[in-house]
């Protein structure tokens, strides 16, 4: 489809949503692109401006232009940075990331970043959620190693985003904690706010505005004064797993922001593995990464996924 293209249909059929309308009709395009064509007054229902909540009856008459993709910004150029692919496919990748790369262009990183060098290896990403940040499901600090999904096609971002949105990809990390749990395995529940004195911090709060926040967690091992814990984020909360082993007494070695140290260059937290849906196929995948060698402890030889 091109912008300065319109397009004219008809409902057969009510729907709840235009925009959500729109991405049925024509699958090759995002629904948050459609969104920006309602925003900037490209779509018209019974020649009428629509907006995206705009509900639609059968027999209405759309018509629709679409917006041109946003121009690419000096955050977004291809940069030949080496990448561990773990898995490739026509809708999508699977990288280990390594500890200090920063996953997105933004204010003090505007180059060196995976969005650069996943634009030098691929021909085509997906739009992304915004103009700095194609190709991007779900996001890793800056210090966390490990496996994160990019996605070529505007329907694998939707289809993995859905996923993440209903806690179907199970991600599990490793953490080198401080300390030795009293127990071999817990959940931790506390809801997770930003810390009102210091903006770049998150904390557990019950504050009002506080979002729900559980982590599971389990010993996979114990050494030297520190212990080496398999954990499961149930929700995606910033910074959720490094503020739960905070609040729960044990911080990640080597995260200086929590409380864990500065004897490590890095906050030791990897994302371990990761099992999703293929979003075109829907045949299951598990992707793993290994255990980085900055890590002063590892896992038993055979942890089951």
């Amino acid at each position: 489809m091109s912008p300065d293209q319109t397009f004219h249909r008809r409902a057969d059929a009510p729907a709840d949503r235009i925009d959500r309308w729109l991405a049925a009709q024509w699958p090759d395009l995002s629904r948050a692109r459609w969104q920006k064509a309602l925003s900037a007054g490209l779509v018209a229902v019974n020649g009428a401006p629509a907006r995206a909540s705009d509900p639609l009856h059968a027999g209405d008459a759309v018509e629709a232009r679409i917006p041109p993709r946003e121009s690419a910004s000096p955050g977004t150029r291809p940069e030949d940075i080496p990448l561990i692919v773990l898995y490739e496919d026509d809708h999508l990748l699977c990288i280990d990331k390594p500890p200090g790369l920063v996953v997105h262009p933004a204010a003090g990183h505007w180059e060196g970043t995976l969005v650069n060098a996943v634009l030098h290896h691929c021909s085509r990403l997906s739009s992304g959620s915004h103009p700095l940040r194609p190709g991007i499901v779900h996001r890793l600090d800056k210090d966390t190693s490990g496996c994160i999904l990019v996605a070529k096609t505007d329907e694998a971002q939707a289809a993995l985003s859905a996923q993440f949105a209903a806690r179907t990809a199970r991600k599990t990390y490793l953490a080198a904690v401080r300390g030795k749990p009293r127990t071999t395995a817990g959940v931790i529940s506390g809801a997770i706010a930003r810390h009102p004195a210091h903006r770049q911090r998150m904390t557990v709060t019950s504050r009002q505005g506080a979002r729900a926040a559980e982590t599971t967690w389990r010993v996979l091992a114990s050494a030297g004064g520190l212990s080496l814990l398999e954990c499961h984020p149930r929700t995606g909360r910033t910074h959720q797993i490094r503020v739960h082993l905070k609040h729960m007494g044990h911080p990640i070695a080597g995260d200086r922001t929590y409380g864990g140290g500065a004897d490590y260059p890095r906050q030791l937290l990897h994302a371990w593995r990761l099992a999703i849906t293929h979003p075109a196929t829907g045949a299951p995948l598990a992707f793993e990464a290994p255990v980085p060698a900055d890590f002063p402890l590892r896992p038993p030889q055979a942890v089951e996924l």
